[in-house]
Parts: structure tokens; sequence; C-alpha cells
């Protein structure tokens, strides 16, 4: 008898290769989606499964659409459905449960789902608040010894099949005669998903990825061409839309990546926006991140977006997937598709490792106590950085939080430690020994202005989301 993930596969196949059918087995699919998402799993709050539904039958429709576009190739899709659902999203690889319960029973807690790797500080473009501040062609980059090293441990040890690249510029990296396609190709029954500017994804570029089959490219973008080009460079717009040619010519799924700022905001609250980068640009999902400052600068400070505005954001998440079916997800709006933070190497979560080779709990939680260079001179691995008192305390605000009580969690339209908790991060998360990535990271533990302003923010932000989370989410329980 076949069990129920080979019945998935297989309907996933059908859809693939019976083209005049592949209407009906999405609806099939979708139904089979929201059944076992939001009528099966009663371990949360309805409304909390009815978005996780929605998020995953927006995933669906864009991939539909942009395979009858003739947007992705055929051996793409075929190796989407092999690693990332199969082997990510189902965890039906070969081993790969074997390997999380080997390391559930050494450490007594289940493993991170993927880490975030950012191999390189090189970038081609130097964009105003970026967190990797990177400033030149020398910087900091890890050997691809250590890179393997790295991703082989999160592969044999994590039992993950999925890993996130961010940068710097991930196409700039070099080292030992290699680049990243040759980790792609090397650990084939993984999916990687690259944070890019989108600069360099030449038909070249675009070709070898279609022919790997296993990473999708999320390009940046601030908006339009006015947006992007005052943040990122002139004349860098048209270089993306190039990208994005690149890429659909050669059958490659991609997405976007949008910081959202007080400068942008307000075009984020537009229709227009992403029915230009999803309909008109084939992209198939759209990540968004609300700017986290880092730093004691007062314009720093003004780029956040307001509490105001991050609700009027939060609304429009809902509708995008609810009447127009993008697959769009705000990394602090969307906090309930993953219960809550992601951050600290929970199970369902990640690590950070940086270019440095410093360990963090989050991309926006720049500090760390362990070094991967120094672990492994000590014989020590990725998985020891996990158990640091900086990760154990952000784990145990985590567990109080929600995940230890998911049928009744707090605010996870608050999900953040750092950008909605501030508070609760400088008192209870952040250790002694912990050291700031960079300069501003520094700066802003010192400022007197940066702690006042960040915990106004979260007592503003609780007062306009916990009203919607008590009267959406919780009362509808009742």
């Amino acid at each position: 008898m076949k069990s129920k993930s080979d019945i998935l596969i297989t309907t996933f196949n059908k859809l693939v290769d019976q083209k005049q059918a592949r209407h009906f087995l999405t609806k099939k699919l979708d139904k089979y989606i929201y059944k076992n998402v939001v009528e099966n799993d009663t371990t949360s709050l309805k409304k909390v499964q009815l978005k996780k539904y929605e998020f995953l039958s927006a995933m669906l429709s864009g991939a539909v659409k942009n395979m009858d576009k003739g947007y992705i190739s055929k051996n793409v899709i075929n190796k989407l459905i092999e690693v990332l659902v199969k082997n990510s999203f189902m965890k039906d690889a070969e081993g790969s449960e074997t390997e999380i319960e080997k390391f559930k029973q050494k450490y007594g807690v289940f493993p991170p789902s993927f880490i975030v790797l950012s191999p390189t500080q090189r970038c081609n473009l130097n964009c105003i608040g970026c967190y990797a501040s990177s400033t030149s062609r020398t910087a900091a980059t890890l050997p691809y010894s250590v890179v393997d090293k790295i991703v082989k441990e999160v592969h044999d040890t994590f039992g993950s099949r999925f890993i996130t690249v961010s940068g710097g510029e991930p196409f700039m990296y070099r080292s030992e005669g290699k680049t990243l396609l040759d980790i792609f190709e090397k650990y084939n029954d993984m999916f990687f998903l690259v944070y890019t500017n989108g600069t360099l994804i030449t038909p070249e570029i675009a070709k070898r990825l279609e022919m790997l089959g296993n990473a999708t490219p999320a390009i940046s973008v601030e908006g339009f061409e006015k947006e992007t080009d005052e943040r990122r460079g002139n004349g860098i717009f048209k270089k993306v839309l190039n990208g994005f040619n690149n890429l659909r010519e050669a059958g490659v799924p991609f997405g976007t990546s949008v910081t959202a700022t007080s400068k942008n905001v307000d075009l984020l609250l537009t229709d227009e926006f992403y029915d230009f980068y999803f309909n008109q640009q084939g992209a198939s999902y759209m990540w968004q991140f609300q700017l986290m400052p880092i730093g004691r600068g007062e314009e720093i400070l003004n780029l956040m977006v307001n509490p105001h505005k991050r609700v009027q954001l939060y609304r429009m998440w809902e509708r995008m997937l609810h009447e127009k079916k993008y697959c769009l997800a705000d990394f602090w709006n969307s906090g309930v598709l993953s219960n809550g933070c992601i951050a600290y190497g929970r199970s369902g979560g990640y690590v950070y490792v940086d270019w440095n080779g410093n360990i963090m709990p989050c991309v926006f939680v720049p500090y760390y106590v362990d070094n991967i260079y120094d672990l492994y001179k000590n014989g020590k691995t990725l998985s020891d950085a996990l158990f640091s008192d900086l990760m154990k305390n952000g784990r145990q605000w985590q567990k109080k939080y929600g995940l230890e009580n998911v049928e009744k969690p707090m605010n996870w339209l608050m999900p953040c430690s750092i950008r909605d908790h501030y508070e609760v991060f400088r008192k209870s998360i952040l250790t002694d020994n912990a050291e700031p990535e960079d300069k501003s990271a520094g700066e802003a533990l010192e400022s007197d202005k940066y702690y006042e302003t960040l915990v106004q923010y979260d007592r503003d932000l609780e007062k306009r989301t916990g009203e919607i989370w008590e009267n959406e989410y919780l009362k509808t329980e009742q």
C-alpha cells in the first residue's frame, strides 16, 4: 500500500506531465493541503492554520501558473518535487529521519531545520543600510573547504536538506577554484534559496542553475526603478530586470526580496507593486523584511516602518494571500506561518553563519558567542554552538512565548525577539560574553537613544497588534 507521501509525490508528478489535467490536479492538491493543514491539524489556533494553508496554496498556485507560462523547465520541476517537496517539506530523504533522531538522542533537542550561510562579504554593490556593510572586494570570505564542511554537517548531522545562502553577493563567491554552484552540484539532494542582487545572473549562470535544478534566486528590489536605484545605485533596476529575463528564458523559478522602510512602505501598500512582480515578471514568491536598524544613527532609526504602517502591511499580506494567491511572506508580520521566532537554532528554525565564521542566532541578531574556525580548531562542530547561553536563552524565550503552548500562544504578530521585544532581548536573552558582529552592532548596545526608541516602538506595536491577536485569533477559538 502506498503511503501518503508516495501518493502526494505521484500527484505532483502527474500535475507536471498531464497538462490537460493540471487544473483538476491542482484543485485536488489544494483540497489535500487544506484537509491536512486546517482540518486534521488541531494543535494550534484555527486562524494560524488557515494562514499556513493560504500560504501553501498560494505557493502551489504560483508554481502552476509559471509552469503554464513556460517559466519553469520540466527538469527544474522534477528536481523541485524530489528535493524541495519530498526531502525538505516532507522530510522524506534517505537517512534524514535517522539523522534527526540521532541528534535528538545525543543532545536532548531536535536540530535546526536549516541554516543561513553568508560565505562572502564581497559585493559588487554598496546599498544603503545593508546589514552586510560590504565595502571592498577584499572583504572576508570563508574558504571553500570550510563551506563544504559546514554544509556536510547540516546534511549529515542536522538531517536537513535545505540551506539559505546570503551575503554579500553569493554569486561573487570564489575560493580554492570553486564557486557556490560547485556546492549545489555536490549536494544535489539539498535545496538552496539564494539571496542575491541579481546583477550577476548571466544567461550562462541561469542555464547552470537550470541544469542543477536545486537552487532558486531571491532577487533584491526596493520597489520599482526609482526606489531600487536610490538605495542600490543607478541602473541597478534595469540589471535586475535583465536577470529576471535570463532566469525565465532558462526556466529557473525565482522570487524577489524587499526590505520595507519608511521610504518605500507606501508603494508596498499598493496592488500595483505585487502585480508587477508576480504577474508581469513571473516571480514565484516574495519575501519582505522590516528594516532592522543597527547602530546609533538617527537616520537609520528613522528608516523603520512605524507601527501604524506595519499593521497596514499585515493587512496587505492577508489580502494578497487570500484574494490574489500571491506567495508572499513578511518575516515579521507573517510570524504565524512559523509559530513565531525561528532564530536561536530551534527545531523548525535556524542559525546564521557569516563570512567571518561567526555563528549568530539570526541574520538580524548581530551578536555571537562562537566562531566556526575556533570550534573546528578545538575539535568541535557547528552543533556545539547551539548550546551557548545566548542560544539557550533565546529558545527558552520562544518556548514561553508560544512554542510550549501552541493552542494559545502569545502574540505571534510580534514574533521577533530583538525587533519586537527589545527590552526582553537585552535583559533576558543577550549574554555578557556575546560579541557584536561589527561596530554598528556594538554602538547599538551603548546608545540610550537606540534602546528607548526600540522599546517605545514595541509598546506602540503591542497596542495595535494585541487587539488583532485577541479578537481575530484567540476569540475565534472560543
